[in-house]
């Protein structure tokens, strides 16, 4: 399925179309409501550690304001001494006010955010949307490795992105990889992150070759390619907290 009709491309075209990013038709909605439901908003919380040290769950509160944890993880290869935590709000952004607004007249929170401080260098705060056409979360069990891959997009591109991830996802569902799909909506903008889960490093390479020999990968890879500024990737373990494993 696609979000916006793109000028199509006929087989005569060369190889070279594929680098062009392609015109999008305008449209009276936003992206965002194009792409994904509005109504349930992720928050996902970065926290670069002070060496040596060891942060636990801080925000045991918030399963109290409409909003549950998906994921805690710690960063195995890319940026050391990392945790993320991947918070899920149902209610849009008026169930994150109403949450914000009861933490930070709350006396018990407001003091673990006071010691939590001495552990960290920095956090970051993104909210996100889920892409609609990425498979519905489920929670992992047993023992698994994540792979975020995180991109930075040329601004005005998210619906070319979507468009071709939403054929390109039909590759990469053969192990059960894909785990989540977002785009942000606040914070650092035009990003775009896929998580995806493995048993072991080894089964993450054999399932990208896998993807690789399917007809049809290769053309969706070049098709999104020239819409990336930026792009990293991040190897995370789940925390022993995390609702999925």
């Amino acid at each position: 399925s696609s979000f916006a009709s793109t000028s199509p491309l006929s087989e005569k075209d060369s190889w070279f179309s594929k680098l062009l990013v392609r015109k999008i038709e305008p449209t009276k909605e936003s992206h965002s409501r194009m792409l994904s439901d509005k109504e349930i908003i992720y928050a996902l919380h970065t926290h670069n550690v002070r060496p040596g040290k060891t942060v636990g769950l801080m925000e045991e509160k918030k399963a109290n304001l409409s909003c549950n944890l998906v994921a805690s993880w710690t960063v195995q290869v890319g940026d050391l001494d990392q945790c993320l935590h991947l918070w899920r709000y149902t209610g849009g952004f008026e169930k994150i006010d109403h949450a914000k607004a009861d933490l930070f007249h709350d006396p018990e929170y407001l003091g673990l955010m006071k010691d939590r401080a001495k552990y960290l260098r920095s956090r970051h705060l993104q909210y996100l949307l889920a892409f609609s056409y990425w498979p519905k979360i489920e929670m992992r069990s047993g023992t698994n490795i994540y792979e975020m891959r995180s991109y930075r997009l040329k601004p005005g591109t998210m619906i070319e992105w979507g468009n071709n991830w939403a054929r390109a996802i039909n590759f990469r569902k053969h192990n059960n990889e894909a785990f989540a799909g977002f785009f942000s909506q606040i914070g650092r903008l035009y990003n775009v992150h896929h998580i995806w889960c493995y048993k072991s490093l080894q089964a993450r390479k054999e399932t990208r070759e896998a993807a690789w020999r399917l007809p049809g990968w290769d053309e969706c890879v070049a098709y999104t390619v020239p819409l990336i500024r930026e792009m990293h990737c991040r190897v995370l373990s789940p925390t022993e907290f995390s609702p999925t494993q």
